[in-house]
């Protein structure tokens, strides 16, 4: 996992469930871009088979150097925001940012029309998104099965089937 400052709450979970999976999670904090190098150099030394990119302004502020080097390393990459895979990165699952800013607007006029703002209860995300990058997958090799040729944007992620791609039995 690539990571700036992810929550330790957060990171002890994905740490169990992977273990659950038989699994592991190797981290490598990034807060340079010289530090993003050396993290991918490091996955590629030890083999890592996919990569998990933490949310945060700095990754997101370097997210083509993630892009182009998980591309040229063939590492399979998921992200927490759709603009990574519309840059080019392979998956992503997360909050719609589209409806949240929605929200967000709604909020906003009920604040000019006087209520209170401290009156206002504290929303989470109900919609997220999956979003897969067809061209990125069949360059790694994999493809969507249950979606060919198609979006993959998918409101139930347990409906999306991957597999490895070959070309042979197309």
């Amino acid at each position: 996992m690539l990571r700036e400052e992810f929550g330790v709450g957060k990171l002890r979970g994905l740490q169990a469930a992977a273990g659950a999976m038989g699994q592991k999670i190797v981290t490598f904090n990034a807060s340079r871009p010289q530090e993003i190098d050396a993290a991918f150099s490091t996955m590629v030394n030890s083999g890592a088979g996919e990569l998990l990119v933490g949310p945060g302004p700095f990754l997101s502020s370097r997210r083509s150097q993630v892009i182009t080097l998980a591309a040229l390393n063939a590492i399979p990459t998921s992200y927490f925001d759709r603009g990574s895979v519309d840059a080019g990165g392979l998956i992503s699952y997360g909050a719609s940012q589209t409806d949240v800013y929605r929200r967000a607007g709604i909020y906003v006029a009920r604040i000019l029309k006087g209520e209170k703002p401290g009156d206002l209860p504290v929303e989470l995300p109900t919609k997220y998104e999956l979003v897969i990058n067809l061209k990125t997958a069949k360059a790694l090799g994999l493809y969507c099965a249950s979606f060919a040729g198609r979006s993959c944007r998918r409101r139930h992620p347990m409906k999306l089937a991957m597999s490895a791609y070959d070309p042979k039995q197309m």
